[in-house]
């Protein structure tokens, strides 16, 4: 793999983002909009993935780069949730739950291997080769 450089270059950031706009797009619908709690709470879900995942690289050290990394995957399973309450309600259909889910279940196994690799890695710095 390539030196991650910027986080924009995380493998998981970016599918994070793609994540976060098709959660946007769901949200946008009449039906669903109406419903503030529930748009505002898994807007803030898929926001919060890909920030920690920014945030947590900007610090620049390993081990709290984890910890952000750990907070970025709790917030993929708290919009997963969310998808739940969206596809009970009828705001989504079954096939538009299940590719926002698997999207957001990618993330996190993404998330996930990141974590157990900086986890064994000897890397220290906020620059992270993947070599």
């Amino acid at each position: 793999m390539a030196k991650i450089e910027k986080f924009e270059d995380i493998q998981s950031w970016k599918l994070a983002r793609q994540a976060t706009n098709r959660i946007y797009d769901l949200t946008e619908r009449a039906e669903f909009s109406a419903d503030y709690g529930l748009v505002n709470q898994i807007r803030r879900s898929a926001i919060s993935i890909m920030s920690n995942i920014a945030e947590g690289f900007e610090r620049g050290g390993d081990k709290e780069f984890v910890n952000f990394l750990s907070i970025a995957k709790g917030s993929c399973g708290e919009a997963r949730a969310q998808l739940y309450v969206a596809l009970d309600r009828n705001y989504i259909t079954p096939s538009e739950f299940k590719s926002a889910y698997d999207e957001l279940n990618e993330t996190g196994k993404l998330i996930g291997g990141f974590m157990s690799y900086l986890k064994k890695s000897r890397l220290r710095g906020s620059k992270f080769n993947t070599d």
